[in-house]
């Protein structure tokens, strides 16, 4: 539509806009109501008013092998919808060259689901934090001139736009969204973006409305939420994320209101110990939402999965993904959590046309109990009965019934009548998953990775010390910082045997330290601090020493204001205190850098890399060595139990099945700290109140996919940075 400027005056031509968005506006929802559109009680789909029950699988945290048990358990569950992000890294790791294979096979995934007769929310992002690397964007992305990440920057937006319109695209040309016959019933633009929007201001106001124009006008047919996003425009529905949203109110009347993802757990951190969220509580935060008018729930996770590869990001999420989800990490369901769920979905099914219909009659029934009435237009009623005591039972009265309520529990009665659910009354065996040996003393070999020297193939020399990432765009862990340290004979400290100090301040993540080819010790941030100081004394002898430092990442940042600018790698001061000058600043000296480890350019991890060097084995097996391959071959065991690896003995590096990443491994970075005991349901939940694994390894046990593995013959490459005794890794199953 054009309109001519010169004939008509700027507030007629701002009316005549306005108006003309108010008709493409309605003319979207009226056109979407005969496939879905929604109201402030429920989501339509071809007309059916439906209070919807999702679930989140992440496809590329499992494999393909696993995804139609994932999707059949989560049905039986209880569950309409499986909500997924979309993994942009994954979908293209190079500019303009796509990968929509394997644990990437999207197409497949939706397929599947859709095969099994549920319903799809697509949360393209494309950022979608999610613990994952870099937040889901492409390292490349970082390359782009002039860009700046998740605001009103040219640049990102045409790349944003470029991605969407490949997803949308895609599923359209495969029939994916509803009103084309598919599962696809919602889809996501951006994700949790408010708070960056309120700390950058205007320019993030503005980003925020051109997303969401991009996303509509992708004519997807089919509703857009932004979640955590209170200014979310028409026609946008503005969605909650938390542990509890029942005092969520969305930010028009006409909107449902949406819970995007039920924390039913929390995320696992290297150095950390383990979360927890009890079944009690998780029936108990779902029910006050769907009283309070909730139509649209997604568990966070349902499925956790795993970090394959160097997926994980943070920086220092574990390999595990596990999630305390209602299913766990390998693919069983979690006892008493999965049965509880799945019954209170039951009830809420049961009492559906009611809970759609209308809004409810509050009645007190005591100090701190309420009564919520929903009643149809057809005369259908159901009821949830509230004790918001944290200490007492209590007994209440309720039409003809009287109903027992525990403390801090909601109890639902789909015909106003009978209780088939309370949320602490839990009709559900729980079931202890244990991981049980089944195979000791694999035959290791060992190759030993050299400490790097500056003459080394791919070595380059400049002043000063370089930002890791700008290095490696993230293609490895590893960056090596490389320089001499010339010591005169007139040196003091060679006389009284005071060792020189030496400091190494870095970016994070880790760092191990060479001296002459020998370590003289590692340092490692954390999740909060990912940033590290090294310090100790290093023995130099008279004339040229080589000072070697190894840095390593643990995962790109996926969250926080700029998150994408974030350093890694060692960026100073390094001094050197105890000359003879008092203290030298070596940072501005020439340094050396390389890429990466020599095993990774050989591909010491694959069947032809493992082959072209040399294994040392028998009494030659390095033991407690930093820096050093391992190898094995193994059988696969029979049945079908899951797999997985106790890698207790090792320190940290990386594991590979056939030339397959299962991901980091850091059994010897243990959870500090204490906080770790019994817990109870009662009271509000957070990420620290219920921990276990204390003292322990914050991950011990790493996934084998058995769809990785061959009959006979498979190949174990296990690297390790610190030093580990590979005799004390087995393979273990994953039973209940």
């Amino acid at each position: 539509m054009m309109i001519e400027s010169k004939a008509l005056g700027s507030e007629t031509v701002r009316s005549i806009n306005v108006v003309f968005c108010m008709v493409i506006f309605m003319s979207w929802v009226l056109a979407a109501t005969a496939f879905v559109s929604y109201d402030s009680k429920a989501i339509l789909i071809n007309g059916r008013r439906r209070l919807l029950i999702s679930g989140s699988i992440h496809y590329p945290r499992s494999t393909p092998e696993m995804w139609p048990e994932l999707i059949e358990k989560a049905k039986y569950g209880g569950l309409d919808v499986i909500d997924t992000y979309v993994f942009w890294n994954g979908h293209e790791p190079s500019q303009g060259q796509y990968n929509f294979q394997g644990r990437y096979d999207i197409v497949r995934f939706i397929k599947l689901v859709h095969q099994a007769g549920l319903y799809v929310t697509l949360r393209i992002g494309p950022y979608v934090c999610a613990e994952w690397n870099l937040g889901g964007f492409p390292v490349w992305l970082k390359n782009v001139p002039g860009i700046g990440f998740r605001t009103d920057n040219g640049p990102f937006k045409w790349e944003m736009q470029r991605f969407t319109h490949k997803i949308v695209d895609l599923m359209k040309a495969e029939g994916l969204f509803e009103p084309q016959g598919g599962p696809i019933i919602l889809a996501q633009i951006e994700n949790e973006y408010e708070l960056v929007e309120y700390e950058i201001g205007q320019p993030g106001v503005t980003y925020t409305k051109w997303a969401a124009g991009m996303a509509v006008g992708t004519h997807a047919e089919v509703p857009w939420i932004m979640c955590k996003q209170t200014d979310a425009p028409d026609p946008i529905i503005n969605t909650c994320n938390g542990f509890y949203c029942e005092n969520f109110i969305p930010n028009k009347y006409y909107k449902p209101k949406m819970w995007t993802e039920l924390w039913g757990g929390w995320l696992q951190k290297f150095g950390g110990p383990t979360p927890y969220r009890l079944a009690e509580d998780m029936a108990f935060a779902v029910t006050k939402f769907i009283q309070n008018n909730g139509t649209y729930f997604n568990y966070y996770m349902y499925h956790g999965g795993t970090n394959f590869g160097r997926t994980a990001g943070g920086p220092f999420i574990s390999t595990s993904y596990d999630y305390d989800a209602p299913i766990d990490e390998y693919g069983l369901t979690r006892e008493p959590k999965y049965t509880h769920l799945r019954n209170l979905h039951n009830a809420i099914k049961q009492s559906e046309e009611a809970l759609v219909s209308n809004n409810p009659m509050i009645a007190s029934l005591g100090k701190n109990q309420q009564a919520y009435i929903f009643k149809s237009k057809s005369g259908v009623c159901a009821a949830f009965l509230s004790n918001y005591d944290q200490k007492y039972s209590v007994t209440v009265r309720f039409g003809n019934g009287r109903y027992d309520l525990p403390p801090w529990s909601i109890s639902i009665l789909p015909d106003c009548k009978t209780e088939t659910f309370n949320t602490a009354k839990i009709n559900a065996n729980g079931v202890r998953l244990r991981m049980v040996p089944y195979s000791w003393g694999f035959s290791w070999e060992s190759y030993d990775e050299w400490v790097a020297t500056a003459s080394d193939k791919g070595s380059f020399l400049v002043d000063g010390l370089r930002e890791q990432v700008r290095v490696t765009w993230d293609t490895t862990d590893y960056l090596w910082y490389m320089t001499d340290i010339t010591i005169n004979e007139d040196e003091g400290f060679l006389k009284t045997g005071k060792l020189p100090y030496l400091s190494v301040a870095s970016a994070g993540h880790a760092l191990q330290v060479f001296v002459n080819g020998q370590s003289v010790g590692n340092a490692y941030g954390s999740y909060e601090t990912p940033k590290l100081t090294f310090g100790g004394r290093v023995n130099l002898k008279a004339g040229v020493n080589k000072l070697a430092l190894l840095s390593s990442t643990v995962g790109l940042p996926n969250i926080g204001l700029h998150f994408d600018t974030w350093n890694a790698g060692v960026l100073g001061p390094i001094t050197l205190e105890g000359v003879n000058d008092g203290k030298w600043d070596l940072s501005q000296w020439k340094w050396s850098h390389k890429k990466g480890l020599e095993g990774e350019s050989l591909g010491v991890f694959s069947f032809k890399g493992s082959s072209s060097v040399s294994w040392a084995g028998g009494s030659s097996l390095a033991i407690k060595r930093p820096l050093t391959w391992y190898k094995t071959n193994f059988e696969t065991p029979g049945g079908n139990e899951p797999l997985a690896l106790d890698m207790i003995s090792m320190g940290k590096g990386e594991v590979w099945i056939n030339g397959q990443s299962i991901g980091r491994h850091w059994a010897a970075n243990k959870a500090s700290g204490g906080g770790c005991g019994k817990c109870t349901y009662i009271g509000y939940y957070n990420e620290n109140k219920c921990l276990s694994g204390c003292e322990e390894p914050s991950q011990r046990w790493y996934h084998v996919p058995r769809s990785w593995l061959k009959s006979n013959g498979n190949l174990l490459v296990v690297f390790e940075e610190w030093g580990g005794d590979p005799r004390g890794i087995s393979l273990v199953k994953r039973t209940v």
